[in-house]
């Protein structure tokens, strides 16, 4: 008998935790015949794909963690951002004053500079679709099937850039019969948010065709006021649409078309003065910092707008029970443009606005193979090519004007294939390896002006080049699992991860002539036993996975003062650093009405070589977004009505230890220790209606997320972005 369905294979991630189960209650131990009860006396498994075939999550030797569609609703996720404080080691916020470009680390790997030519440590995945940039990436929850993140290097089957791990937003599928959904939610800052989907057969159940259509808008008042201009800061205001339509002539061919579509306009992201601009230009009586986390005095536009889309084709094709072909084509494309003023004041001393235009087309065709025997597996080929470029106009003092402007194309083509055999009926051996070859090539022309228009030209020519620099990389993965008992696995993995270097488009040769110079690329070597463990009658699901990490040529972004005053933003790569960590991941289920769940993790990241100016100053420096401890614990309670309807309520907390969020490791900006504290009830009227009412942040704890220090660069400025404060909802969804 075979053990895996190959039919209708996808590029989905593994579930390594229960809590991805649905609602972590499953309805096989407890349910009766009579449909009196539907209180769960166990845990249920999940048939998972992390290795593009599918089998149980228990049994899968990777470090995952995912949540299903009751799972998010009942901890109240609404973005990917949401997700930080629910996955050991992972750290995923908005990056400074945008309200939808991502920042994210795993296991304190990633990168913070959104600028184009510069790849993100954590890849993210849209229906199978990898988004390149990192604008419009912190993707908002609806009509969702399933969020999962796998934690580690998994450039074997995922590519470069998910040298940290990967996060995998999947849609709903495609149902035969019609089914939708319509809700409302109201809250506090003026929220109202209004989703709906509906999916189902075109022309009847037998026609061969199934499509489904999904809409959003979320709107909110801003947290902060531009006390310049009267204008709401930290507001949202975001519109998005999903559609999908799947032909299927037999049941072993398909194919399935998907149209992406979201359209930020929320204004800029406040933030705070930390300390006096110390600028002497300007008068310190004029610039004391405000009380508020969120007020700015900002003299620029309240402009910070985001268009993303894509659109994707996807070919399945069963030629019989042991093959499986799947193709992939997409392209995506995104248009950005904000006002960043680093100073936050109505003087003009950092003000820069930004244009970003990004575009991608990538394929993958992926063969999957699995006859019932001691060996499986899957192979596959995978390109991409991709523009991004842009223009950033450069306003320091009303006295220096500069235009940053280029393009890097990347092309890259990867070869990898995945195979696990039997060793024996307990034992099994799992190998991988990608080979990728890659081309950067960048166009970046960087000059001064004379005046604020940017129209007369000084004479001055910071960059002009047009590069091209070339990486190949091989990325191997090997892992032994044992079955213990029927249910205890334990594993052992070492992987590598990969991501390829480039070209700081920022650069200014004329002054640094070496940041013309491509940065190398970098890599980490991962070693991570582990085990997974179902107890007490399928009641208890503990997950443990322990790692040590060789991370090489460490990519970094900094400022660089620049001679005779002002800065750039500048890329280095550090050395060598050594990460260490362990995560624990459980969900208990103590009685028929009473779940447990959450998350613990150590981390310890250190430099051991990070050269500067000729010395190691490994010992001063550290490693950011990568808290030595973090975790949470959500405690649930459900019970079933007499009407047929169920209430559950929970009560979360989520904690994480100091954290130091920029490169410059200002101590100001480093954020100490704190914990969130959330709650949540629901209630399932019947099928038909729910009712939600959720609070996050209760306590209104005040964090900083990251921030700017441009003191030695000689702006003065020093401020923090915080996270969001207490938030409170009701939400009113109606299902058919």
């Amino acid at each position: 008998m075979k053990r895996v369905t190959l039919k209708h294979s996808t590029l989905t991630l593994a579930i390594a935790l229960g809590i991805a189960a649905p609602a972590a209650f499953a309805q096989d131990a407890a349910s009766t015949d009579t449909g009196t009860s539907r209180s769960a006396t166990t845990l249920d498994a999940v048939k998972v794909t992390a290795r593009k075939r599918e089998e149980t999550l228990q049994d899968v030797p990777v470090a995952v963690t995912a949540f299903t569609p009751e799972t998010i609703d009942k901890l109240n996720i609404q973005d990917l951002g949401d997700l930080g404080a629910q996955v050991p080691n992972l750290t995923i916020y908005a990056a400074r004053g945008s309200t939808s470009t991502a920042t994210a680390y795993i296991r304190g790997v990633g990168q913070a500079d959104p600028l184009w030519g510069v790849d993100p440590g954590v890849g993210i995945y849209l229906d199978d679709v990898y988004i390149a940039r990192p604008q419009g990436a912190l993707l908002d929850v609806f009509d969702v099937g399933r969020i999962e993140v796998l934690r580690g290097p998994q450039g074997t089957l995922y590519g470069k850039n998910t040298i940290g791990g990967a996060i995998k937003y999947i849609s709903r599928g495609l149902p035969t019969q019609t089914t939708g959904f319509g809700s409302i939610t109201v809250g506090n800052y003026n929220q109202l948010d209004a989703k709906a989907a509906i999916g189902g057969s075109i022309g009847g159940e037998d026609s061969g065709l199934r499509g489904r259509i999904a809409v959003a808008s979320m709107n909110r008042d801003g947290f902060g006021t531009n006390l310049v201009s009267g204008q709401e800061v930290s507001d949202k205001e975001i519109n998005a649409l999903r559609a999908q339509l799947g032909a299927y002539s037999r049941e072993d061919f398909d194919v399935q078309f998907a149209f992406d579509w979201v359209d930020d306009k929320s204004g800029v992201r406040g933030a705070k003065m930390l300390a006096p601009n110390t600028n002497a230009l300007i008068p310190v009586s004029t610039v004391a910092p405000l009380d508020s986390r969120y007020d700015i005095r900002s003299g620029m536009p309240n402009i910070n707008n985001t268009e993303m889309k894509g659109i994707s084709a996807t070919v399945n094709w069963r030629p019989n029970d042991n093959w499986a072909l799947k193709y992939v084509v997409a392209k995506r494309e995104s248009d950005t443009e904000t006002n960043i003023d680093f100073d936050t004041l109505p003087q003009k001393i950092a003000d820069v606005k930004a244009f970003y235009s990004d575009q991608q087309v990538s394929h993958e065709v992926q063969v999957n193979y699995d006859a019932g025997g001691r060996a499986r597996g899957v192979v596959g080929l995978y390109a991409f090519n991709g523009d991004a470029g842009g223009q950033v106009l450069n306003n320091f003092f009303n006295l220096s004007f500069g235009d940053t402007q280029g393009t890097v194309n990347t092309n890259s083509i990867a070869l990898y294939a995945d195979w696990t055999f039997d060793l024996s009926d307990r034992l099994k051996l799992d190998v991988g390896a990608r080979y990728t070859d890659e081309d950067k090539h960048a166009v970046a022309y960087n000059i001064g002006y004379t005046d604020a228009t940017f129209t007369r030209p000084n004479g001055v020519v910071a960059a002009n080049f047009d590069k091209t620099v070339n990486f190949k990389n091989v990325s191997p993965k090997v892992s032994l699992d044992f079955q213990v008992t029927p249910g205890i696995m334990v594993y052992g993995l070492a992987s590598r991860g990969f991501k390829s270097g480039g070209y700081n488009i920022r650069a200014n040769t004329t002054a640094v002539p070496r940041s013309g110079e491509p940065f190398d690329d970098e890599s980490v070597d991962s070693f991570e036993v582990g085990t997974k463990m179902g107890l007490l009658d399928q009641r208890l699901f503990l997950n443990v996975a322990a790692f040590h990490n060789v991370y090489k040529d460490i990519q970094l972004s900094v400022f660089t003062a620049l001679p005779g005053g002002g800065f750039f933003g500048d890329f280095t790569n550090a050395g060598k650093g050594t990460i260490n960590g362990v995560e624990v991941e459980y969900q208990f289920l103590p009685t028929q009405n009473w779940l447990i769940s959450g998350n613990l993790a150590w981390l310890d990241a250190k430099y051991d070589e990070f050269i500067s100016a000729g010395v190691n100053v490994a010992d001063s420096q550290r490693f950011t977004n990568a808290p030595e401890f973090s975790g949470a614990l959500n405690v649930e309670y459900r019970t079933d009505l007499a009407n047929g309807g169920n209430l559950s309520a929970r009560v979360g907390y989520s904690y994480q230890s100091e954290v130091w969020p920029t490169t410059d490791l200002s101590p100001v900006i480093r954020q100490p220790g704190y914990g969130l504290l959330s709650a949540g009830v629901i209630w399932t009227v019947n099928d038909a209606w729910t009712l939600s009412l959720q609070g996050t942040n209760l306590a209104d704890e005040e964090y900083r997320t990251t921030g700017y220090n441009l003191v030695t660069a000689g702006l003065g400025v020093l401020t923090g972005f915080y996270g969001a404060p207490r938030q409170y909802s009701l939400t009113a969804r109606y299902s058919f």
